[in-house]
């Protein structure tokens, strides 16, 4: 598996997974309508953000993430990210190459921690990930998130030192 950025050519790839996992409404807090057009603009970022992919040997798109400051200003020294893995690739280490990817940016860019601001609680795996990763969960926003099956659920905020 190779992490590379993500280039435009790689947006049909990504928005044939990025689709139907927002649509789904159970991981990310995005409308779950949201349009092409709109979904590109917020998936792939410009600097100071960056997009990556997951590519196997045969350039297949296994999993993107996009990293960037999680505010601006004073508080512009703390990382965010957000990542998906392309469903037929998951539970093969896709998401945490990317995981570890992305902290691997964000400290060789100078931030100094890493948080996700909206982990779905129900998400058990993406929590498992992260804490295997460091991560701790920080608060919980209860019924912070409609699930569409478990009804509001708590979005966790999570954090990590670099």
């Amino acid at each position: 598996m190779l992490i590379r950025d993500a280039t435009s050519g790689d947006w049909p790839a990504i928005w044939a997974f990025l689709r139907p996992i927002v649509a789904a409404g159970e991981t990310f807090t995005w409308d779950r309508d949201v349009s092409e057009e709109r979904a590109r603009a917020m998936w792939l970022l410009e600097p100071p953000g960056r997009t990556v992919v997951a590519v196997d040997a045969d350039e297949t798109v296994l999993g993107t993430a996009k990293m960037n400051p999680n505010h601006m200003g004073p508080a512009s020294h703390i990382s965010s990210a957000s990542f998906m893995v392309h469903p037929g690739h998951a539970g093969r280490g896709v998401g945490r190459a990317l995981g570890e990817h992305a902290l691997g940016w964000a400290r060789a860019e100078g931030y100094r921690a890493m948080q996700f601001n909206a982990v779905v609680e129900t998400n058990t795996r993406a929590v498992r990930l992260w804490r295997s990763l460091g991560f701790e969960v920080l608060a919980t926003l209860p019924e912070g998130f409609d699930h569409p099956v478990e009804g509001y659920v708590g979005l966790h905020i999570m954090y990590r030192p670099l």
